[in-house]
């Protein structure tokens, strides 16, 4: 099955808006039930300077829920397959047994969640092993609106 992984965040503080892209990797893959971690790379400015960084998974047609705030904590009812880490100008969502969407945010970023070849941001397919990734031209297309039986 595949998903997206969406980056977004816009902040703004005070009368600043801050302007600088995190990084996904293109894609990540994995078995079922195995351990994978995906990287956001930002810059002194976002991620190194914050410790405000989160993590959020985004089920098809539900909103947003948060996994992971201020670096690696978790709220109540996340479970602790899901933790996050920073090392640097660059943080890290470990998920076991992961099946959905996930983007990261961090003050000080100002990117928009991929929605068309035209979009700013970045997002992370992720997919496992079990099924291939639904066909679409476009992964980004592709993400919103894979058939169920995907």
């Amino acid at each position: 099955m595949a998903w997206a992984l969406l980056l977004v965040t816009f902040v703004t503080q005070g009368s600043r808006c801050f302007s600088s892209f995190l990084t996904q990797p293109p894609s990540v893959s994995g078995n079922l039930g195995q351990t994978v971690t995906i990287s956001c790379a930002g810059t002194s400015s976002d991620v190194g300077h914050y410790n405000e960084v989160g993590w959020y998974q985004q089920l098809p047609g539900s909103a947003p829920q948060t996994l992971i705030y201020d670096v690696s904590k978790r709220p109540s009812g996340i479970p602790d397959h899901f933790s996050g880490s920073k090392s640097g100008n660059t943080a890290i969502l470990t998920i076991s047994g992961f099946q959905a969407g996930y983007y990261c945010s961090s003050p000080g970023s100002d990117s928009t969640v991929h929605s068309g070849p035209s979009s700013r941001g970045s997002e992370t397919k992720t997919f496992t092993h079990a099924r291939p990734p639904c066909p679409s031209p476009s992964p980004r297309v592709c993400s919103n609106s894979c058939p169920s039986s995907w």
